[in-house]
Parts: C-alpha cells; structure tokens; sequence
C-alpha cells in the first residue's frame, strides 16, 4: 500500500503545490510508491490553479507541468487519511496540530525539519513577492523532498 503525504501551506497556490509536484518527481524517479496531494489552511482559492509564478517555476526549474492541480482546503478526514502531513510553516503546523482529531494517523511536521543543518525551518509565502522569491522557494521545496523521498523510500 502506498505511503500518503499531504504537503500543506496557507492557500495551497504556491508553496504547497511546488512541494507536491516535487515530492512526486522525486519519489516517481525512485520507484517509490506515494500517493501526494496538497492542500491549504485557508478556503480562499479552492479550485483555482496554483500560482502563474508557481506553474512558470515548475516548468522553469523542475520541468514539471503543475496546471492540473486544484486548490483545495484541509478537512479533518485529511488527518485519517494521510499518513505524512507536511506544512510549510509553523503557523500552518501549529493550525494543523489544533485541528486534528483524536485517533488521527497522521504524523505531522514541518517540511525543512527534514533537511539536515537547515535554521529557518519556514518555507517563507513568496505570494508577495518577486520571481526570484518563487525560485528560492522552487529551490527549497525540491531539495527537501529530495531526501524526503530518500527518507519514505
């Protein structure tokens, strides 16, 4: 049976959606068997396409085509179904761990907590920000699921 991963971040357009794709490159290039998805805090942009920035990143530096995903928000049954749930900061983490139910599966952390030697264990929204922000972002979500992928394999 697969292992389950939910990568998670506020609105599930930029940061999550990268972490998603890159997880599921990394684990396809090992023959690993996961099942990835993403999902954000927030119930703004449910059903919208991740990020313009994010998609032209993916393509840009991952050669990932992203356009297909959906954003969508984090339910409690995420909890029971998951069986990794990712966040991208730790105000997401803190939201995630107030939410989860009792007798949940999922074990909850944060992305970077994954990558040796890392101080800012934030993977900061570059929502705001320049492309240079989405690549620095496309560049951390890829090396964490790198040895993510290592870690699940």
């Amino acid at each position: 049976m697969a292992v389950s991963v939910l990568m998670v971040c506020l609105g599930n357009i930029c940061r999550s959606p990268l972490a998603e794709a890159a997880l599921r490159q990394h684990a396809e290039a090992r023959g690993l068997d996961l099942f990835v998805d993403s999902a954000g805090m927030g119930d703004w942009h449910v059903g919208e396409r991740p990020d313009p920035r994010s998609q032209d990143v993916a393509k840009r530096l991952g050669n990932i085509d992203i356009r297909q995903q959906r954003a969508r928000q984090v339910l409690v049954h995420d909890f029971h179904q998951f069986d990794h749930i990712i966040a991208m900061e730790r105000s997401n983490l803190r939201e995630l761990r107030a939410m989860m139910p009792d007798g949940a599966k999922a074990e909850l952390s944060l992305l970077l907590e994954h990558m040796p030697g890392v101080e800012d264990l934030n993977v900061l929204d570059p929502y705001y920000g320049t492309t240079a922000d989405f690549d620095h972002v496309w560049r951390l979500v890829d090396a964490a699921a790198e040895v993510l992928a290592g870690k699940l394999g």
